[in-house]
């Protein structure tokens, strides 16, 4: 077995290292905000500081603080949520989820809630190092069990911290027998396509030792769809849509992140449903005989995309839009008036707080919403 010192850098937090971390979150100053923003009196605050020292293990810190904070959440900002496709999985296997990405934090922070009252292990979680923001925005995500992936540095420290990262998640897969989440691209969708980027599998095939179908087939690829009926940050999104159109050196700044992160978990998102598709083994082969490497990896993208899109939940809101932005009563069957009506309150609602032209900010905010149909119709994929 291979050391694992060399993923020192990356790697979530290990049982023996937690008490130190505990010591430095609650001597952190803005954690010390945080934790007064969440729970509003300094007796309460004393309180979970003292906790958060006798908590030595990371099962235990999710257990005890993450699992009842995040129902908390999913009882204040969802209509509860669903999951799908677990037939699908052997909880005696280890997996690669490859999903879409909707919520900075929330879809793998959720799925793993999900999976773990389904009697499933709950997976190791790819974060991006531009999400890292203060030290204890680190120790919170390293202590559920995330793993970073470097972002924003130099081409040829890129290419090493690639082939490191990939590395890693062959040796949680095939070593240690723990799941993988990894987004299939690299930032949130904004516009509602969701695509998987092909340079997501480039880098997980760089720690391929043997051909393209052993080295895929060692991974345990399995598509994941996250539906929201209400989209995660939806009006924030629509925003940076309208400045980068209007500005293409236009970037994100830390706060805007850390703003997401924050709406994201308090802003309601409605129903939300997660569907484990099957595992990509059978195709593997065929896509393996394309012989070029770059074509097959395009290849295998395609049909992940595909997978994500058969297995997407397509909510009445999404059948709304999409007929108000095509002009057409094609899914009127869909929806009902009420829900119809409910959906443009909504969206009067979140496009107040966008201050940009009103008429393009609607038309970004529909299509959002109406892609994910579009894509279901383009795949002819056969209707759950």
């Amino acid at each position: 077995m291979q050391s694992e010192k060399k993923f020192d850098e990356i790697r979530p937090y290990r049982d023996d290292e937690v008490a130190e971390v505990m010591k430095r979150l609650v001597a952190d100053p803005i954690f010390d905000e945080v934790l007064m923003t969440l729970y509003q009196t300094r007796e309460r605050v004393e309180e979970i500081k003292a906790a958060l020292l006798l908590t030595y293990n990371v099962d235990d810190f999710q257990t005890r603080f993450m699992l009842p904070y995040l129902d908390k959440i999913i009882e204040n900002s969802t209509e509860g949520i669903s999951i799908g496709g677990l037939e699908n999985i052997d909880p005696n296997k280890s997996y690669v989820f490859i999903s879409n990405h909707r919520d900075i934090i929330l879809d793998a922070a959720l799925m793993n809630v999900e999976i773990k009252k389904a009697g499933l292990n709950t997976t190791e979680i790819a974060i991006g190092s531009n999400l890292l923001i203060y030290q204890w925005i680190t120790d919170m995500v390293k202590l559920n069990r995330a793993f970073v992936v470097k972002r924003n540095i130099p081409v040829k420290q890129m290419l090493m911290a690639s082939k490191t990262l990939s590395e890693y998640i062959r040796h949680s897969i095939q070593n240690r027998g723990d799941s993988v989440w990894i987004a299939q691209r690299e930032g949130r969708t904004k516009d509602g396509n969701d695509l998987t980027q092909v340079s997501v599998l480039k880098m997980m095939n760089m720690s391929n030792g043997a051909d393209f179908e052993t080295g895929f087939r060692e991974l345990n690829l399995v598509p994941l769809s996250i539906s929201y009926e209400i989209e995660p940050c939806g009006n924030e999104k629509v925003a940076e849509l309208l400045k980068r159109q209007n500005d293409p050196d236009f970037s994100k700044t830390e706060k805007d992140d850390l703003w997401s992160m924050v709406s994201g978990l308090k802003n309601q998102k409605g129903h939300v449903h997660f569907e484990f598709g099957k595992p990509v083994v059978e195709p593997l082969a065929d896509i393996a005989k394309i012989g070029n490497t770059n074509k097959a990896l395009k290849a295998l993208s395609e049909y992940i995309d595909v997978e994500i899109y058969r297995n997407f939940k397509l909510w009445p809101n999404n059948y709304i839009a999409y007929d108000i932005f095509y002009k057409t009563q094609k899914y009127s069957d869909q929806y009902t008036a009420e829900e119809k009506e409910k959906f443009l309150d909504l969206t009067h609602q979140r496009l107040k707080l966008v201050n940009e032209d009103r008429d393009d900010a609607m038309q970004l905010w529909l299509g959002m919403y109406a892609v994910p149909v579009f894509n279901f119709e383009n795949c002819k994929c056969q209707r759950k």
